[in-house]
């Protein structure tokens, strides 16, 4: 029988365990570890230390909105031709353990959802013509692979204790595991003809647990009378604000952290190992940047007195004492955390969500594919039935139904009872730049557009965003780039082209707007449209480019229209637009404003353009 004590590694998300059993105030633990490193398991064989009647319920990754919060009991409503409640897994999960697999993949709504319940303690069920409230207090159990993304850092807020990732390396360790593997193997087959031994080894694992569970219940007892000193509350904020922590919660967490270790430990005060272990699990991985070293902050020992102070009597030392305590903890705090800060804490889950957004831009509802998130009322030709949702729409019309039919038994189901499916796909951002290379600037514009398209690439795999390049000059627009998402492709095909020659302003809306059809077609539901250009169009769709200095007319108020019409349709198919105007100020006659309006998109005045200036202005 595998237990809690003796699964081996992952020794901190143990600790932050045994701290949230002791302490619900926590909210949670988030373990961060890779696949196969026992996370799982480890959640699973916690469950056996809460309390008696506890519920540890799990959260599937695709766990649907009427699962999650609750709805119409279908088997009962049917039963008794009344609307009855079943209550979702966020009620089901009141006064015990909510455990989700794959924290960092649940989708932004379930998210939201949860947040919500974590927050206020209830859930609130309107949906269906169903209106009621259930409690849902429970502490949040999350186990996440970082290399499949962050967790939402509105979800970490809420959670007290985050143990990070670390490689397990230890020979020794991975050994213990195979040896352990391989043991359990052997008790699997003595199930079916159970041996003395075997007995033996299950009512030590018993005893095992019971007397953990005891010390747990002993430590909760006695939590309400563990104190904590103003200086080391005051040492924990020092130390929060060294490491860039935003945010008061996290102070509350790592407060609450050292009470609960004081408690476990049978102590009824907190001390200075009490205070590392929060600054562990509360406060380093929540880190933005790594302490800065500060020289001159020295105890009143270590200063030397001025002469007038050295005649002053020890009266005077107790209103210093409580200061001078605080700034010793706080650098013996930030002394431990700077043991264990790793170098790149820019790489942090709370450092990196700070410099910039993490996982897809949203997510877009669809008819055909993607996950199941919800029915709605609609024709069914076309689209997918949900059969629950339509039985569950009919089930209290069925004793009215059946009276004004006389059909006895037979299932009335109506055209208003019918729903369908919708579904929700990871939608990641097409960008589309199309760049000007007609003029003079056209060299620089190509050198710039490309390097703010790498910038973009190299997010590209988080955000499941794709890029594509577009050249116009001459006759018409030329696709440079098909959308990528590969910075190495990007690199090798982006050259740029001959420069000069007419502006084909139309031709590279229209091309534009193909590749964008061809993305949704592919499940890329948004788009946007960066054109780097002055917006001095002279070659139409049907026209040839004018040659350079031969003054050949153009149709200004025919070409005027067509960009017109053009710029209509990408506006229609909801293709957001930004103008970059590359034209000296002096040398603008106001065509890039006024394109950005035809578009209704956003007009950026970058003469200069720099990359990194193009990809800020796409944030």
């Amino acid at each position: 029988m595998l237990t809690f004590t003796n699964i081996v590694g992952l020794e901190t998300a143990k600790q932050a365990l045994l701290l949230l059993a002791v302490n619900p105030a926590l909210a949670g633990v988030a373990i961060a570890a890779t696949v196969g490193s026992g996370k799982s398991t480890l959640a699973r064989a916690f469950s056996a230390l809460l309390p008696e009647g506890a519920p540890f319920v799990e959260l599937p990754v695709n766990v649907t909105e009427d699962r999650l919060l609750g709805g119409l009991d279908l088997e009962a409503t049917l039963a008794t031709g009344a609307r009855a409640i079943e209550r979702g897994l966020l009620a089901r999960a009141h006064g015990g353990v909510l455990y989700a697999d794959g924290l960092n993949l649940l989708d932004r709504s379930v998210v939201a959802h949860l947040i919500e319940a974590m927050a206020s303690g209830v859930v609130r069920v309107e949906r269906e013509g169903l209106s009621a409230v259930h409690p849902a207090r429970f502490v949040l159990v999350g186990a996440y692979d970082p290399s499949d993304g962050e967790v939402q850092r509105s979800l970490l807020d809420r959670i007290g204790l985050i143990a990070p990732f670390a490689p397990q390396t230890d020979a020794r360790l991975r050994a213990e595991v195979v040896r352990r593997n391989q043991l359990r193997k052997g008790e699997a087959e003595e199930e079916a003809l159970p041996s003395a031994s075997s007995r033996l080894r299950d009512e030590a694992a018993d005893d095992e647990t019971h007397m953990l569970r005891a010390m747990i219940a002993d430590a909760r007892a006695r939590l309400p009378q563990v104190l904590i000193r103003d200086e080391q509350v005051q040492a924990l904020i020092q130390a929060a604000l060294s490491l860039g922590v935003e945010g008061n919660r996290a102070d509350v967490f790592a407060a609450q952290a050292a009470l609960a270790k004081a408690a476990l430990d049978g102590r009824e005060s907190v001390d200075d190992d009490d205070l590392r272990l929060a600054v562990r699990l509360v406060l380093l991985p929540r880190a933005t940047r790594l302490p800065e070293a500060d020289e001159s902050r020295q105890t009143k020992d270590e200063q030397p007195r001025a002469p007038e102070e050295q005649g002053r009597g020890e009266q005077d030392e107790p209103n210093g004492a409580p200061q001078m305590q605080s700034e010793q903890l706080e650098a013996l705090l930030l002394s431990a955390a700077e043991a264990e800060l790793p170098k790149d804490v820019l790489n942090l889950p709370f450092a990196m969500q700070r410099r910039g957004r993490s996982g897809s831009r949203g997510a877009a509802l669809n008819n055909r594919r993607g996950r199941f998130v919800r029915a709605v009322e609609g024709d069914p030709h076309g689209n997918r039935i949900a059969l629950l949702q339509t039985l569950m729409a009919a089930a209290p019309w069925q004793a009215v139904r059946q009276a004004e039919t006389r059909s006895g038994s037979q299932l009335a189901i109506r055209k208003e009872d019918i729903r369908i499916k919708r579904f929700r796909d990871k939608a990641g951002m097409l960008y589309i730049f199309a760049v000007d290379a007609s003029g003079s600037m056209a060299i620089n514009r190509m050198r710039e557009a490309k390097g703010a398209a790498i910038r973009l690439l190299q997010d590209a795999y988080v955000h499941r965003d794709q890029v594509a390049l577009i050249a116009f000059r001459g006759p018409r627009a030329q696709v440079l780039l098909q959308p990528s998402q590969s910075v190495e492709r990007a690199k090798r095909e982006l050259d740029v082209l001959p420069t000069g020659g007419g502006t084909p302003l139309a031709s590279a809306l229209l091309t534009a707007w193909e590749l964008a059809q061809q993305a949704h077609g592919r499940g890329i539901a948004q788009a946007t449209l960066v054109l780097m250009t002055d917006g001095r169009a002279n070659v139409g769709l049907g026209s040839q480019a004018p040659e350079s200095g031969s003054g050949a007319l153009v149709d200004k108020a025919a070409l005027q229209r067509e960009i017109q019409q053009l710029a209509a349709l990408l506006r229609a198919d909801g293709i957001h637009a930004i103008v970059i105007d590359t034209q000296a100020n002096y040398l603008s006659r106001g065509e890039a404003p006024k394109l950005a309006e035809w578009l209704g998109g956003r007009y950026v005045y970058l003469p200069n353009a720099r990359a990194e200036q193009i990809a800020k202005a796409l944030a």
